[in-house]
């Protein structure tokens, strides 16, 4: 084909079309305006300055994984701190069983979502949207223009579909499936205890989450003793005590109590059931005030009561001394996403609180039946607490508060990078996953990097396959 165009002189030239300059046109009729839009071809120069990484290329994901390992292992920190002064728990440790080593990288990335707020949670989701389409936008993932609106939409909602069910599975995963623990190990003289867990008997309990179930998480996550604290009820209570053991270090104890409400805030009560079941309304959600007023009047037989969160710390009415009705210890770790951004916001504002009132601090899982991760423990030095029986051990526990208030109590948390508020909310994913891998103990990074390896040269096998083919 050529194209004549008349010169000074009279002379016709003839200009060969070539490739650079010829559209072609499919059997549609395209217009060339409409093609569909190409990538971007870099410069020669840029291309040939990127050279020598392509031999790297195929290596690049196992060298970033082996970076940040030996990285964040100089800047290591221990999993579990002090909830109140974030330094070491020298008392305690965290230990992570063979069976838990070996699924590292998937156990980990579960805990860390359990250790999660709310707010954590959201940023993490908003933040995996925009990679998700920016990835698509890199690998050039653009719908040519032939194909028709109604297409086009059912694919973009394909695409998010099969994107949020890849999360939702992870999430379930990590609520529902049966997996190994990490457990925290402290001193004989020193008893971990959970104040606030509930059963299938709570309203909003996991439906077949028995008490031989919560003594099981418990027992898996290092407790030594935990409160039955469910809703309008002492059924879960009552079984769990029912089958402890004989002496309280021979296993889990669950001891009783009853989560309720106490001028519009929720508090437990601790040996609700065995001592103070009159101070109840008759439907056991409601503190009858003056049956409170009245169990509280006798000086070292005071009902325990601890201020749940989340909660307005404004309405909190606290115990002015023996012999007077009110709450006696506060939740410095609560094990609800809610809870653990109220905490990571107001923590200051609870220290100052427990301090100033001489309120005990305690940790709650308020564990509901989902998931496998322990947030917080609360540790109390009480020698020779394996010998006594569980009743023995509520009565002493109880009593410690009462006498001790502020200082008679140690929380342990542990680790997640806060980013609850203010310019670190936006960075969440980047931040708490950075604090993860610090938290690492020196088996877990062999794990880490076994399974990075694995995972690459079975990429590098699935490739030569299809090469080959």
């Amino acid at each position: 084909m050529v194209n004549a165009d008349a010169l000074a002189g009279g002379y016709v030239v003839a200009r060969q079309f070539t490739r650079a300059n010829f559209i072609p046109l499919k059997s549609s009729l395209v217009p060339s305006d409409a093609a569909s839009r190409a990538r971007k071809i870099r410069p020669d120069a840029t291309v040939d300055s990127l050279t020598w990484l392509r031999p790297v290329r195929p290596w690049w994901a196992l060298i970033v994984l082996v970076g940040l390992l030996l990285v964040s292992a100089l800047f290591s920190i221990p999993p579990i701190r002090d909830a109140a002064t974030m330094e070491r728990v020298a008392e305690a440790e965290l230990v992570r069983s063979a069976g838990y080593v070996l699924l590292a990288p998937l156990l980990n990335v579960f805990d860390l979502l359990t250790l999660l707020s709310v707010r954590q949670h959201i940023a993490l989701l908003i933040t995996l949207f925009i990679g998700y389409a920016l990835w698509w936008r890199w690998r050039g993932r653009v719908m040519p223009p032939t194909v028709t609106p109604a297409r086009r939409a059912a694919r973009v909602v394909a695409r998010v579909g099969l994107a949020l069910l890849a999360v939702l599975a992870v999430y379930f995963g990590g609520a529902l499936l049966p997996r190994p623990m990490a457990a925290i190990e402290v001193q004989p003289n020193i008893v971990a205890i959970d104040f606030h867990a509930h059963t299938r008997f709570s309203h909003d309990g996991r439906p077949d989450w028995t008490p031989e179930d919560v003594r099981t998480w418990h027992r898996k996550a290092g407790f030594d003793a935990a409160y039955v604290s469910d809703h309008r009820t002492f059924e879960g209570a009552r079984d769990g005590w029912s089958n402890n053991p004989d002496l309280a270090g021979q296993g889990v104890s669950l001891l009783p109590a009853i989560e309720v409400v106490w001028k519009g805030e929720h508090v437990n009560v601790l040996d609700a059931d065995r001592m103070y079941r009159g101070i109840f309304n008759a439907t056991l959600r409601d503190i009858d005030e003056d049956a409170l007023r009245l169990a509280s009047s006798v000086a070292g037989n005071e009902p325990v009561l601890i201020e749940t969160l989340p909660g307005d710390l404004s309405r909190m009415i606290p115990a002015r001394g023996p012999g007077t009705m009110g709450v006696r210890a506060i939740e410095l770790i609560d094990g609800a996403p809610r809870g653990l951004g109220q905490v990571r916001r107001e923590r200051a504002r609870i220290l100052k609180l427990a301090d100033s009132l001489d309120l005990a601090l305690v940790a709650g899982s308020n564990h509901h039946g989902w998931g496998h991760t322990a947030t917080g423990w609360t540790l109390m030095s009480l020698p020779g607490w394996r010998g006594e029986t569980p009743e023995r051990l509520a009565f002493i526990i109880a009593a410690t508060i009462r006498r001790g208030g502020h200082g008679t109590t140690r929380v342990v948390e542990r680790y997640v990078a806060d980013t609850e508020s203010g310019i670190a909310l936006p960075f969440t994913v980047p931040l708490v996953a950075w604090g993860m891998l610090r938290t690492l103990s020196v088996e877990e990074r062999i794990a880490w990097l076994a399974w990075g390896v694995a995972l690459f040269l079975l990429s590098r096998l699935k490739m030569l396959r299809r090469r080959g083919a």
